[in-house]
């Protein structure tokens, strides 16, 4: 079989059997489109016939090029379920990637926004005007319920209940999943729907079913996602920049910080495994303050 009828034939038992995204499925094909290349110019295209030595060529020439560690151990990872996608069908006889192994990355605190930012970035964002009411419900979602900005931008009309006060996400491999909502949230939501939505729909003479739209009245994208709460930064008292996963590190880490269990943060944020969230598993500085203070004997 050629070359490229394997690479299909993985990139379909990504999606099929391992109910991985498209996107996820482009970033493995990418890279491993990348390792083709460099077989090709390193004279032996012949990806089946690799050797260790051949392993440890390729990480090499990664390192000339500048790649970051991080990039790196994503390209071995691809490359070595790829491998381990031919192993499983009998095509080679060993995974010459096995035995590669990248050393840990220093993990870095997540930022977020303390409670007091918080509040001065809800109060950037009042007003009455639609587009106003849509980033006061945009910042209450996000923030209220730690979704990702790409699921906060498909969230349609019929995923949310308010008699459960819950939303439906479709996640990351496809994977649904319930998250609650509180009466901020929900208030500020009704809000928006009400009086600004349905106004901007009317006007552009919209029709979908997608609940967070721009100021055309289409479905906004996580770029515009991202632009408008850069605008709220800029209007607000607060100095830091922002990125829209600081808001999903702040409601992971103010959750953990008033005693909520690693496990239900685990859930909500839709992580597959646990420790991919306990890198929040750090206190705030007032916390730590605070504890110190309350159990040290000399404090």
């Amino acid at each position: 079989m050629q070359q490229k009828n394997w690479l299909d034939l993985f990139l379909k038992y990504l999606i099929v059997e391992r109910g991985y995204s498209d996107k996820t499925k482009i970033a493995y094909e990418e890279d491993i489109l990348n390792y083709f290349d460099f077989l090709k110019t390193s004279g032996d295209p012949d990806y089946l016939s690799v050797d260790h030595l051949d392993i440890r060529t390729y990480l090499s020439f990664l390192y000339d090029q500048q790649y970051s560690r991080n990039s790196i151990s994503r390209k071995v990872a691809s490359l070595r379920s790829f491998y381990q996608f031919l192993l499983k069908n009998e095509v080679i006889n060993e995974n010459p990637f096995s035995y590669v192994h990248m050393k840990k990355k220093q993990l870095r605190l997540p930022r977020f926004f303390y409670e007091k930012e918080m509040d001065a970035l809800f109060e950037s964002a009042k007003g009455s005007k639609p587009l106003e009411l849509r980033n006061q419900a945009l910042l209450e979602i996000l923030y209220g319920t730690g979704i990702r900005v790409s699921e906060c931008a498909n969230l349609t009309l019929q995923s949310v209940d308010f008699t459960a006060n819950v939303l439906l996400i479709n996640g990351k491999g496809n994977k649904d999943r319930y998250v609650p909502f509180g009466s901020f949230a929900q208030d500020t939501l009704k809000e928006y729907l009400e009086n600004g939505r349905s106004v901007l729909m009317q006007k552009y003479q919209q029709e979908h079913p997608y609940v967070f739209i721009n100021h055309h009245g289409e479905r906004i994208t996580p770029t515009g996602i991202e632009y408008v709460l850069n605008q709220l930064i800029k209007k607000s008292t607060l100095n830091s920049d922002i990125h829209p996963h600081m808001l999903r590190h702040t409601f992971a880490t103010h959750l953990l910080n008033n005693g909520a269990d690693m496990r239900t943060v685990q859930e909500l944020l839709g992580h597959s495994n646990l420790s991919t969230t306990q890198i929040y598993a750090h206190v705030t500085k007032e916390s730590l303050q605070k504890n110190y203070r309350s159990f040290h004997p000399r404090a």
